[in-house]
C-alpha cells in the first residue's frame, strides 16, 4: 500500500504490472510501481522505501528506459514481515541504469524475483545489501540480449546468529561482445549461513563475450557456514570467462600486523572486514549512496565482532 502522504512519485506511476512465470514472481502480480523513461531521458535518483508491518506483501515493479536514458534507483527494506517483491528491468540500446538495494528488516523474510534484459550497449549495475536480521533469497535472470551490453551485478551479505541468507543468479550472454562481472561477498558469524550461486551462459553465437565471477566468503566464526557455487556455460569458442571461489578466515598475519601497530584486536579484525565488505559495495556510483551502505556496513560490524 503506498503511504501518499509521505511519496512524491514525480516520474513513477502505480498500476497493474504484468506477472513473471516465476513461482515467486507470480505471487506478486497485481498493481506495483513502474519507472519509465523516454529516449534520452534522465530522472533525479529514486527512492523506494518497502515497510513490513508483519504478515505478507507481494508487489511487482517495473523499469522501462528506453534508448539513452539515464536512471538512479536505490531501494530500502525495513520491518518484519515476508516482503516478496517481483521487479522486471528493460533497457533499450545506449541506456544506463545503477540499482542499489539494501535488505535492513531486523526479521522476517525478503525474497527477491529479479529479470533484466539489456540492450545494445545498454549498461546494468545493480548492488545488493544484506545487512539486517531477516533471512533472504535473491533470484535474478539478466540477459545480454544487444551486441556490446554490460551487466555488473553483485553485493554483500552479512549473516549472523541462526539467519541464512542466499542469492542465485544466472546471466546469459545472447549477443556478441557482451560483459559481466558478478561480484558477491558473504561475512557469517555464530551459526549463520550464506549461499551464493552464479552462473555465466555463453550462446553460441556471442563471440567475444568477457564474462567474470568473483565469489569470496569470511567466516568470523567456525561454526558458520558459506557456500559458494560459481558455474561456466559456454558454447562459443571465442570468449574470455573466468570464476574464482574461496571461503576463509581473516588473514592472521594482517591481524598480527594492525595488532603490533597498537590497533585493539576487534577494531583490527573490523578494519580487515570492512575492506573485504567494500570490495562490493564500491561499486555503487553515486557516492553519498555508497557512504550509507558502508556506514551499514560498519553498524553491523559493531555489533557482530
Amino acid at each position: 500500500m503506498l503511504d501518499e502522504g509521505r511519496s512524491k512519485l514525480h516520474r513513477v506511476t502505480i498500476g497493474p504490472i504484468v506477472a513473471s512465470d516465476h513461482p515467486l514472481g507470480r505471487r506478486a502480480a497485481g498493481r506495483g510501481w513502474s519507472l519509465r523513461l523516454d529516449a534520452e531521458a534522465a530522472a533525479h535518483p529514486v527512492q523506494i522505501v518497502h515497510i513490513a508491518t508483519a504478515g505478507e506483501s507481494h508487489l511487482p515493479a517495473e523499469i522501462v528506459l528506453a534508448d539513452d536514458a539515464v536512471a538512479e534507483v536505490v531501494e530500502t527494506f525495513v520491518g518484519a514481515g515476508w516482503a516478496n517483491r517481483f521487479t522486471r528491468v528493460t533497457l533499450g540500446r545506449g541506456a544506463r541504469l545503477m540499482r542499489s538495494v539494501r535488505l535492513l528488516q531486523p526479521a522476517g523474510f525478503v525474497s527477491l524475483r529479479e529479470e533484466a534484459t539489456v540492450g545494445a550497449a545498454a549498461s546494468l549495475v545493480t548492488v545488493f545489501f544484506g545487512a539486517g536480521g531477516q533471512g533472504s533469497r535473491i533470484d535474478a535472470e539478466l540477459t545480454l540480449a544487444g551486441e556490446g551490453a554490460f551487466v555488473d551485478y553483485g553485493g554483500a551479505l552479512l549473516t549472523r546468529d541462526e539467519q541464512k541468507q542466499e542469492c542465485a543468479v544466472a546471466v546469459r550472454h545472447a549477443e556478441p561482445n557482451g560483459t559481466s562481472n558478478q561480484t558477491w561477498r558473504a561475512v557469517a558469524a555464530d551459526r549463520s549461513q550464506a549461499s551464493l550461486a552464479a552462473r555465466v551462459e555463453v550462446a553460441r553465437h556471442a563471440q567475444k563475450t568477457d564474462g567474470e565471477q568473483s565469489l569470496r566468503g569470511l567466516l568470523l566464526d567456525r561454526t558458520a557456514t558459506v557456500n559458494l557455487k560459481p558455474e561456466l556455460e559456454i558454447f562459443a569458442d571465442d570468449v574470455k570467462c573466468a570464476h574464482g571461489a574461496t571461503v576463509g578466515e581473516l588473514d592472521r598475519r594482517a591481524l598480527f600486523y594492525l595488532e603490533s601497530r597498537g590497533i585493539p584486536p576487534a577494531r583490527a579484525e573490523a578494519l580487515l572486514t570492512h575492506a573485504f565488505v567494500a570490495d562490493a559495495l564500491d561499486r555503487i556510483g553515486h557516492e553519498a549512496v555508497r557512504a550509507v551502505f558502508i556506514a551499514d556496513a560498519d553498524a553491523w560490524l559493531e555489533a557482530a565482532l
